[in-house]
């Protein structure tokens, strides 16, 4: 299980950093709702990070409880991500992508990803739907362009 957590979320650093993003912090967490509110709460406050991305806990099992410990921490549900995930995931998985419970959304001016644990659906968020929203170049529109302004009234 280490193993496998460990290269999904290398997938993740080796695309970040690729794209000329800073990590901040990577870790793993237990499979607890608080624990992983608390983590991430803390990212939401850092002024210094603009953007988390999870993955992992977004199954039916009664672990996957990911989008039960992160929903309640956003200020807004980007609904789009989840939905543009489980389709384009369907091209590789098929119908399993049912399961899938992908979720991004916004807190405090933070953008939070919520990906599978799996190295192809980090490959897909971040290829696909992360990496593009992260670049100002994307057009016609981008998640950059409206980060000053994701806190202003």
């Amino acid at each position: 299980m280490g193993d496998k957590t460990e290269r999904d979320g290398l997938a993740l650093v080796e695309r970040l950093n690729g794209a000329g993003h800073a990590l901040a912090e990577k870790l793993i967490a237990p499979d607890d709702i608080y624990r992983l509110r608390e983590v991430v709460s803390r990212w939401i406050a850092d002024p210094g990070i603009d953007v988390i991305i999870t993955t992992g806990g977004t199954g039916m099992t009664g672990r996957d409880s990911t989008p039960e410990a992160i929903r309640p921490l956003l200020d807004k549900e980007l609904e789009g991500i989840g939905e543009l995930f489980r389709w384009l995931s369907y091209r590789d998985i098929k119908t399993s992508t049912v399961a899938s419970r992908a979720l991004g959304g916004v807190a405090n001016g933070t953008y939070i990803f919520c990906l599978p644990g799996s190295t192809g659906a980090c490959r897909t968020g971040w290829d696909e739907i992360i990496g593009p929203q992260l670049d100002y170049r994307n057009r016609p529109c981008n998640m950059v362009e409206l980060m000053p302004r994701l806190t202003e009234s």
